[in-house]
């Protein structure tokens, strides 16, 4: 084994805000670490897959970045460099044309692989021991969790002892799909965030902290997400006001006026139906239907069997044969009455409120589109102030629901005016 890594001292090489990380590293499996730029992360991964596979001649490792022509670049290189820092570069063999990195004493490989092609990877084998390690940098690239476990899938096979790291720096959208999941707790999982505020002065250099300097003058929330890793909004999102949770069943025991409203559709968009409670300026949202190709008298079982058949529920108007077919099959189903700039008053109802609660696990397509809607956007990528009519199918379904609600304060509002007030 390797002796000259016991006199390395890794405190000149690991910032101080992942030490402790470094100390739990047998503790977890998965490992999600965020950060702004400059937060030493991949640098603290590279070091930590050096020495793993050094100190553990079972260990082999695959790096990935979701575009494969970025590897040579960017993960390759930080592995150069830990390499280097850690004084072993003479016995490693590094082949950036494959590319891959081999243990000269032992055979063990960092193997590097991009994910165009997930499906590919299955095929990711070693030749000695097994894939220990496994890095996503820039984790944020890739299309999502169903993609990250079909590969997790494909490579953690044959050992008992795994670590997966997750870098990435947060996307400013709080929907973005890794700003949702590493909100998940795990036994298994750590998830630490960190900055350039973590790392000695020296390390960065004195440009560095003038070029952030200058963009926390210039746009203070570019510079949160830019360099602090905050989750900040991208300045387009319609809804700040919703509260993604469980609604429990005894809070939904207590609803006593339970609205609920139908969009209708069938092959491109969705057929929507929700049940809504509004309540003290707050709006739960609680069960839904949203299934395409779903006939009308599917839909009319699907209503009765949820226990909601007696309530009154409004429709999207622009439907009266499916209204007519709903009313056939025993619903009692009512027009929404619409009018003039409905969709911008409904919509504004709806920022209003002082919380929009929805159940992501009996809602989860609401509480998607919900998260995800935002402005337009110019043709300069710049938001505009315009609401756009796409993925809001469950967002139209409850504002029929609480049309009755959103005419009567839109009246108020009319009359005020009318008043002089």
């Amino acid at each position: 084994m390797y002796s000259k890594k016991e006199r390395i001292d890794l405190n000149s090489l690991i910032a101080p805000a992942f030490r402790g990380v470094h100390s739990s590293i047998d503790d977890y499996t998965h490992f999600w670490l965020s950060g702004g730029r400059g937060s030493t992360k991949s640098s603290f991964i590279s070091i930590e897959i050096i020495l793993g596979i050094m100190r553990n001649p079972d260990a082999n490792a695959v790096v990935l970045r979701k575009v494969g022509r970025h590897l040579r670049d960017s993960v390759f290189a930080q592995l150069e460099w830990a390499a280097e820092k850690l004084g072993v570069s003479d016995i490693w063999e590094f082949k950036p044309s494959v590319p891959e990195m081999i243990y000269k004493n032992t055979g063990q490989k960092i193997i590097f692989r991009g994910a165009d092609k997930p499906q590919k990877l299955k095929s990711t084998k070693v030749t000695h021991g097994y894939i220990r390690y496994i890095w996503y940098e820039e984790t944020d690239e890739f299309a999502g969790m169903r993609e990250i476990r079909m590969i997790n899938q494909s490579l953690m096979r044959g050992g008992e002892n795994y670590t997966v790291f997750y870098s990435f720096n947060p996307p400013p959208y709080r929907w973005s799909w890794i700003n949702d999941e590493t909100q998940r707790r795990r036994a298994d999982t750590l998830v630490h965030r960190s900055t350039y505020l973590d790392v000695p002065r020296g390390w960065l250099g004195e440009q560095f902290f003038l070029e952030a300097e200058y963009l926390k003058k210039l746009h203070y929330e570019r510079y949160q997400n830019e360099y602090l890793g905050i989750v900040t909004g991208a300045g387009g999102e319609i809804f700040d006001n919703l509260d993604i949770r469980p609604i429990t069943d005894e809070e939904i025991g207590a609803f006593d006026n339970i609205r609920c409203g139908i969009d209708f559709g069938y092959a491109a968009d969705p057929f929507v139906y929700l049940a809504c409670y509004l309540h003290n300026n707050k709006l739960f949202i609680f069960d839904e239907i949203y299934a395409r190709g779903m006939t009308n008298s599917r839909a009319a079982e699907e209503i009765c069997r949820r226990g909601f058949a007696g309530r009154m529920i409004t429709c999207d108007s622009a439907e009266p044969k499916s209204i007519n077919d709903l009313r056939s099959f025993g619903l009692r189903v009512r027009a929404a009455r619409k009018g003039p700039d409905s969709v911008e008053h409904g919509i504004r109802f709806l920022q209003g409120l002082d919380k929009i609660v929805i159940d992501p696990n009996r809602c989860k397509n609401t509480a998607r589109e919900f998260s995800h809607y935002e402005l337009k956007r110019g043709r300069d990528g710049e938001f505009i102030s315009a609401y756009p009519d796409k993925d809001n199918h469950s967002i139209d379904a409850a504002r029929y629901a609480i049309e009755d609600s959103i005419t009567k304060k839109r009246a108020r509002v009319i009359n005020r005016k009318d008043l002089g007030v």
